[in-house]
């Protein structure tokens, strides 16, 4: 095959996301509700699923080549990327270098954490590479769904793998997959997430769906013709909502600035008037996209099938891929295709539908369209506005968002049955300052 060298007219938008897949689909787990492991079947035939060097080497330089920003980030998923071994990702590292061109190269790498090592630790923690750990929580709640092929638990092995990134110093971050089963326990996986030590906490839903009459392949995009239904496994809208609304009320009175709770920051971000960072709440999308282990590039890692397939890097420059008219077609349909129930919201402006994949149930009215989350979403935003307006107040006089945490404990206080406290009178927060130099300078 032929390969090109990135450099693409200067429409590209100056930087974009891929999400790559070294390894496709493979992985050492079984989670039931996971998404990908069926992307096998877009491969018949295919026994060995490792990035060819070739592919390896075009996809650095073209991804470095293609745009316009300072600092590129290479985010390694799969599957599981550590059944490739650390060889492939120190040839990955190198090719980074060679190709880099003066600009700053990160590397993310998101693992289920069962295969790490000490070799493992050493390398991530020389090439300084962000790591995020699967975990849906304490052992009964991972364990519900997160299994092996054979169909064992796996909690104690990824708590043996946080033990080598700590052990050498690796930066690392959680990513937890919310469900039927841990919904129902907010408190106890995010104060575990906590105590594990993780700073920076993302929460997924799952919000997969199935052919109403319950015959069902696997968890995916939905395919099929006629009536769908949430799969078994995916969260409940509302108790998704109810979920981060506790977690919210813990974070808000104790941990802002402490510990960084993904969709938190998105939904400040919103509140404070700029475009929500991340795909699922932005406007329009088409900026992330998913490269798989033969170069093949689709239009998002939650539309990796037939339809939604650009090109192969090796036979078509990355760059126009990237802003070929199908992919910009792809994005804009996200704010195009938003039915009114949604236009009329109240908290579309840090919602804005959320990801196209998750829209398979009616509005109220009876449109197509609707997000299967909207009533979770509804739910949180609108729990979250006082709170998020006092902190973009915050921000906007340049003061720290953490004040909130303060503010929050006033509220409480009446709710409470405390007397208020007078001017001079010790604050009610603890603080140790008087009222009026603490909680009350806030109100």
């Amino acid at each position: 095959m032929g390969e090109f060298d990135g450099q693409t007219s200067g429409l590209l938008p100056a930087g974009f996301h891929v999400m790559t897949k070294p390894i496709g689909p493979l992985c050492n787990l079984n989670c039931e509700y996971c998404f990908y492991l069926q992307k096998g079947n877009l491969y018949p035939g295919t026994s060995g699923w490792r990035m060819p060097e070739d592919v390896l080497e075009s996809y650095i330089r073209q991804y470095i080549g293609a745009q316009r920003v300072e600092t590129i980030t290479f985010a390694w998923q799969g599957g599981e990327p550590t059944l490739l071994g650390v060889e492939f990702f120190r040839k990955a590292v190198e090719l980074e270098k060679k190709y880099a061109n003066g600009k700053r190269i990160e590397n993310a790498f998101q693992t289920n954490g069962i295969l790490l090592n000490d070799r493992w630790g050493q390398f991530l923690a020389e090439n300084s590479f962000l790591v995020g750990i699967s975990i849906d929580g304490p052992r009964e709640l991972h364990d519900r769904y997160r299994v092996s092929k054979g169909g064992q638990p796996t909690f104690i092995r990824v708590m043996r793998g946080i033990g080598y990134l700590k052990a050498h110093g690796v930066a690392f971050n959680t990513l937890s997959v919310v469900h039927r089963q841990n919904a129902h326990h907010p408190l106890e996986v995010y104060r575990f997430l906590k105590d594990v030590g993780s700073g920076f906490i993302q929460f997924i839903p799952v919000a997969e769906v199935m052919p109403a009459d319950g015959n069902a392949a696997g968890p995916g995009l939905p395919t099929a013709t006629g009536k769908l239904a949430a799969a078994p496994w995916s969260v409940e809208a509302t108790e998704y909502g109810r979920f981060l609304c506790r977690i919210f009320d813990e974070w808000v009175r104790n941990d802002v600035g402490r510990v960084f709770v993904q969709l938190f920051d998105v939904a400040l971000e919103a509140w404070c008037g700029n475009p929500p960072p991340l795909c699922v709440f932005g406007e329009a999308c088409g900026a992330a996209m998913a490269i798989e282990h033969n170069g093949d590039l689709y239009s998002c890692d939650h539309f990796v099938d037939a339809a939604h397939r650009l090109g192969n890097i090796m036979e078509e420059p990355l760059g126009l891929l990237v802003r070929s008219s199908r992919q910009i077609k792809f994005g804009r349909d996200k704010r195009e295709t938003l039915p009114q129930y949604c236009r009329a919201c109240d908290v579309r402006f840090a919602c804005n539908g959320g990801c196209p994949k998750h829209r398979f149930i009616r509005a109220p009215e009876g449109e197509d369209g609707l997000n299967y989350l909207c009533a979770g979403y509804r739910v949180f935003f609108r729990h979250v506005d006082p709170f998020m307006r006092f902190m973009a107040s915050e921000l906007a006089r340049g003061r720290a968002p953490a004040n909130v945490m303060r503010w929050a404990r006033q509220r409480d206080a009446p709710r409470a049955g405390a007397k208020m406290p007078g001017r001079n009178d010790p604050c009610l927060c603890g603080s140790g300052l008087k009222y009026k130099r603490c909680c009350g300078r806030l109100a």
